[in-house]
């Protein structure tokens, strides 16, 4: 298709940028079950620094050089926790079709020495994407061995109705439904409603966005195992974090 002569391995994207990585922490067994890895200008400046620089015409490059960059960096700095997964948020409107825009990837997590079913591939349920386009994008990755989250789950376009044909392995709920959740009564039945819903699917819930001991205590009062957020960690960048976690507290 026209689109696939942008498929250049990430070139034509020529800002230098590099990652910060935030854990999200297993509750249950008191270790990080993945490092998130977010995009940084190469001082460590924030996000929109490189975000802001992405148009029309370079996503696709982007897009490529992030999931590079972010594999790389995990595969160094990963090398003592063979168990911890990497998640790589990337762009829908980016890939053309899904298993020629993933060739880069493979080669790769194959040359970094990266096994495929410890890469989640998430995306943002608040970018504006066609259905049909996201769920063959989604249906393939899994299909080849990759694990699927959702992000922002309940802050988007589609929802229950994305959720209703396709079940990733991880949805992640909106961080507006977390904050405060110690203190907003309508907060906690949502939440407590959505895990059930993603309990009954076989979808693992991460509640991201936890800030205090407050919120977190909730969240292990509804039964919740996954999370991720500043009450452990901040991102840091170019390097993994290993949260002390206090799980009596």
């Amino acid at each position: 298709m026209a689109g696939c002569v942008g498929c250049r391995d990430g070139e034509g994207f020529e800002i230098p940028f590099s990652m910060a990585f935030q854990p999200i922490v297993d509750l249950r067994t008191g270790t990080v079950f993945a490092q998130e890895a977010l995009v940084r200008g190469l001082g460590g400046e924030g996000a929109m620094s490189v975000l802001s620089r992405v148009t029309e015409h370079n996503r696709y490059a982007f897009d490529q050089q992030c999931r590079v960059k972010a594999i790389q960096l995990a595969a160094r700095l990963g090398a003592d926790s063979p168990n911890t997964k990497l998640s790589i948020n990337f762009m829908p409107n980016a890939v053309y079709e899904p298993r020629a825009c993933i060739r880069l990837t493979l080669a790769t997590a194959t040359q970094a020495g990266f096994p495929l079913d410890r890469i989640i591939f998430e995306f943002t349920e608040g970018e504006q994407v066609d259905v049909k386009h996201l769920l063959n994008i989604l249906r393939t990755y899994k299909d080849m061995g990759f694990k699927t989250a959702i992000d922002d789950f309940g802050a988007g376009y589609s929802g229950l109705n994305l959720l209703s044909q396709f079940q990733p392995d991880i949805v992640k709920l909106d961080m507006e439904l977390i904050r405060g959740i110690d203190q907003d009564a309508a907060k906690r039945v949502v939440v407590k409603h959505s895990l059930a819903m993603l309990d009954e699917f076989g979808v693992v819930a991460v509640c991201e966005g936890v800030e205090t001991h407050e919120e977190l205590k909730v969240l292990r009062d509804l039964g919740v195992s996954l999370v991720q957020g500043y009450v452990f960690s901040r991102p840091t960048f170019e390097s993994f974090a290993s949260p002390e976690l206090k799980l009596a507290s």
